[in-house]
């Protein structure tokens, strides 16, 4: 099975946005010399949450479970992936834009474009994430649900969950 069917499968559709994520993977298997990822060696720090990050977790393996997936969700078609072993980051960023075709069309014209003709990329310093961690739970005092120690507040001395603490801003 070939990357595109791999990722189709998973998927579960064809689709332009997930022919982005096939070519980034491409990509980045090409240019920074990854492979799969198996314990979190590799790190994708996805711009977006659209369907090319179906492909990045069924072809390379970063997964949000794993957390070796971190979605940065600014709307942009950008990737970075980091090598941990090497200690080399590149970005990815999707300088195509369908230009009124098809959307069948456009999905072909990105599978048969060559990398350097949709993507502009470049090595990055970045700080390296460290790997998940696991937390231990704490249960909210109004809801009596059970989350994550690092997402708990304090308010008027009880332990909170996010949904039910009432955040407090001034605009800034």
């Amino acid at each position: 099975m070939n990357l595109w069917e791999k990722a189709v499968k998973f998927h579960g559709h064809h689709c332009p946005g997930l022919a982005i994520g096939v070519k980034v993977c491409e990509a980045a298997m090409e240019k920074m010399g990854i492979d799969p990822d198996i314990d979190e060696e590799i790190i994708c720090i996805a711009e977006n949450d659209a369907c090319g990050i179906d492909a990045i977790q069924s072809l390379l393996g970063c997964t949000v479970g794993k957390g070796n997936l971190i979605l940065k969700n600014i709307g942009k078609q950008a990737f970075t992936f980091i090598d941990r072993k090497e200690n080399k980051a590149m970005r990815f960023y999707l300088k195509s834009r369908n230009n009124g075709l098809e959307r069948l069309e456009y999905q072909n014209y990105l599978l048969n474009s060559s990398i350097d003709e949709l993507f502009n990329y470049r090595y990055v310093n970045i700080l390296i994430p460290e790997k998940a961690r696991i937390f231990s739970s704490v249960t909210c005092e109004i809801c009596n649900e059970q989350t994550s120690e690092n997402n708990i507040r304090l308010q008027d001395g009880k332990k909170l969950c996010l949904d039910c603490y009432d955040d407090y801003s001034r605009g800034w």
